[in-house]
């Protein structure tokens, strides 16, 4: 295996995203427009074959390397062995499963080993979320998701403001923290003045971060704050819906709540 895996050693965050969306592309290829050759490729009379993508796009299966500890993380072993033994939409949605789980390890390996700090690996995360999953990809859930987010983008942006809690920065009725705070004044708007107040919406908030997963601020979605500690959380995080924050007086999130039970 000579694919370019030891030999590029990317040591910043846009290296090491840019190194993750080559692997990515290439190993979506072999199980979506090259599947065919991926398929024949994984023989279950061979010995433990992996999938590996490399930053050039290109993909191949082949033997996991033989040194002990390996220069990047392997793939998941033996590949070939279920192909036979399970549909074949099954199999690849399986291989696609473990080819993200290597993605990131991947990425994270050059994380650690280039001494990435706490934002950089946060950052780096973010980037790598914004993509869909190969399993996403291959199963076809990234276009369904796709197709909802634009339908609840549409009809939030019809919907009566008063419904939703998110986009109601005016509000100053019983439930005040419903919607993430303003970034601090010194940070300049990232719109102009005559923008819709959805753009504002966007602008104001998207330094907020969910206290669950870390990611931005979405003015399409449903966010709740914790009255104990302060912190955002997407309603989808801590499993809040709008409709069960209309009876929630006070709100507190998983970790005050653990933290409250205590003795």
């Amino acid at each position: 295996m000579d694919g370019g895996a030891t030999q590029y050693n990317p040591r910043t965050v846009e290296e090491v995203f840019r190194d993750f969306k080559g692997r990515r592309a290439g190993m979506i290829k072999a199980l979506t427009s090259e599947v065919e050759e991926f398929y024949q490729q994984c023989d279950p009379e061979k010995e433990n074959l992996c999938l590996y993508g490399f930053p050039s796009e290109q993909w191949e299966v082949n033997l996991p390397a033989e040194e002990v500890p390996p220069e990047l993380p392997e793939p998941a072993l033996g590949i070939n062995f279920a192909r036979d033994g399970m549909q074949e939409k099954d199999w690849l949605s399986l291989v696609a499963v473990h080819s993200d789980a290597w993605l990131l390890s991947v990425a994270f390996y050059f994380g650690a080993r280039f001494g990435f700090d706490k934002a950089d690996r946060k950052r780096l995360f973010n980037m790598i979320n914004d993509l869909p999953t190969i399993f996403e990809v291959v199963s076809g859930t990234a276009k369904k998701a796709q197709k909802e987010k634009t339908a609840v983008s549409n009809h939030s942006s019809t919907k009566s403001k008063s419904n939703s809690k998110v986009r109601e920065p005016e509000s100053q009725g019983k439930y005040p923290k419903q919607q993430p705070p303003p970034p601090p004044p010194q940070q300049p708007s990232l719109k102009d003045d005559e923008d819709g107040l959805e753009d504002e919406d966007d602008d104001e908030h998207g330094e907020t971060l969910c206290g669950a997963c870390g990611e931005n601020y979405a003015s399409d979605e449903f966010w709740i704050c914790c009255d104990i500690c302060e912190k955002w959380f997407h309603g989808k995080c801590v499993k809040i819906t709008p409709a069960r924050a209309e009876h929630i007086k006070q709100y507190k999130c998983p970790s005050c709540s653990n933290k409250r039970a205590r003795p």
